[in-house]
């Protein structure tokens, strides 16, 4: 994956309670499908229950540390390919130096 790509992936907090506050697809928006799922099934099961309802009011209070820790692995994922470029560069670079050094 290139730095690019990964960064079209950094999710918003406000897409996450746009989402959440339409369509209850939060979670499927930062690709937990499973956990999406269960939301869904837990809504619809309990319609008149106070516990689905009391997921979906937590959920308000933890959208920003759910997206905050999406992002911080795509940050350390672009970290590493920033580090693996240098790493590259810098070798190149030593063995531009060691061919004019031996000329």
């Amino acid at each position: 994956m290139t730095k690019h790509y990964l960064m079209s992936k950094f999710k918003s907090t406000g897409t996450a309670y746009l989402l959440w506050f339409f369509f209850g697809c939060h979670y499927a928006y930062i690709g937990k499908w499973g956990i999406q799922i269960l939301y869904w099934i837990a809504i619809i099961a309990g319609f008149f229950l106070f516990i689905p309802w009391l997921w979906c009011l937590i959920d308000l209070f933890l959208i920003p540390g759910k997206i905050s820790r999406y992002n911080l692995k795509i940050s350390a994922q672009i970290a590493e390919i920033e580090k693996k470029e240098k790493d590259e560069e810098f070798q190149k670079n030593l063995l531009m130096a060691e061919a004019i050094k031996n000329k």
